[in-house]
């Protein structure tokens, strides 16, 4: 018998995404509980005019500590954690489905890939096509180290599996979207990095930035994806001074 499954959806703010994401999960999911952090948007409205959706509401504080609150508020023992921004595909939700009639005792969590798209196009190069993120994990075997961005589950490296199908992820819809997340993540990696002692001096913010630029656009081929590549990267590149030159201000200001 296969085991039940709860999508978990955290949220903010995400009216204009919200419906999209929770009809893409609803043929798999056991249950869908929608973790809003106080929309100001017509997001919770939304949530609560579908049919088969829980709705729990609270303060934001940091993304490790939200998913943290809301994650033992699952009914099921599975979780499937999936943002508003994202959708499921046919094929991963196969295999989901494989996971819970199997359900091996031998994984605790599973990673998954992500099909990502920038201003509406498709990024399949600018190291976007690499990274693998623990989404589908037991509900009473996991939980998010702390972070304020970037956050991470703690669990065994040997107990996790990666699934083949992706997620399709919308990462944007404008510039001023993604300008406005670069600073506020920046600023929360900075913040965390100087509350762990680390420091920052000239030389990382004036030769990471170009490094990363040169990683992302020439070694992992962004500029196959022609100029939304050339964005991409360049973003990238000064999502990465922005790191540096926070950290440095912040061990600047402390001498």
């Amino acid at each position: 018998m296969s085991e039940k499954l709860t999508v978990l959806i955290p949220c903010r703010n995400e009216a204009h995404n919200i419906r999209a994401c929770i009809e893409s999960v609803r043929p798999l999911a056991d249950e869908i509980l929608v973790a809003d952090s106080l929309s100001t948007d017509e997001t919770t409205d939304v949530v609560r005019g579908l049919d088969g959706c829980r709705l729990i509401e609270r303060e934001f504080v940091d993304h490790a500590d939200f998913k943290n609150w809301a994650i033992p508020q699952a009914s099921h023992p599975w979780i499937l954690q999936i943002d508003a921004d994202e959708r499921l595909t046919d094929r991963l939700a196969v295999e989901i489905r494989d996971v819970l009639r199997r359900n091996d005792p031998g994984r605790d969590a599973y990673r998954l890939r992500f099909d990502n798209f920038f201003l509406g196009r498709p990024i399949r190069h600018c190291g976007w096509n690499r990274s693998s993120v623990i989404r589908l994990f037991r509900r009473d075997a996991c939980r998010y180290g702390p972070a304020r961005v970037h956050e991470k589950l703690e669990v065994d490296p040997g107990r996790v599996g990666l699934l083949q199908g992706r997620l399709l992820h919308y990462t944007c819809r404008s510039l001023a979207q993604w300008t406005e997340k670069q600073n506020r993540y920046t600023t929360y990696w900075a913040e965390d990095r100087r509350a762990a002692g680390r420091r920052a001096g000239w030389a990382a913010v004036l030769l990471r930035p170009p490094l990363r630029f040169l990683q992302l656009y020439i070694l992992r081929g962004g500029f196959l994806d022609g100029a939304a590549g050339l964005i991409v990267c360049l973003g990238s590149m000064h999502y990465t001074f922005l790191k540096y030159a926070k950290l440095w201000q912040l061990s600047r200001d402390e001498n």
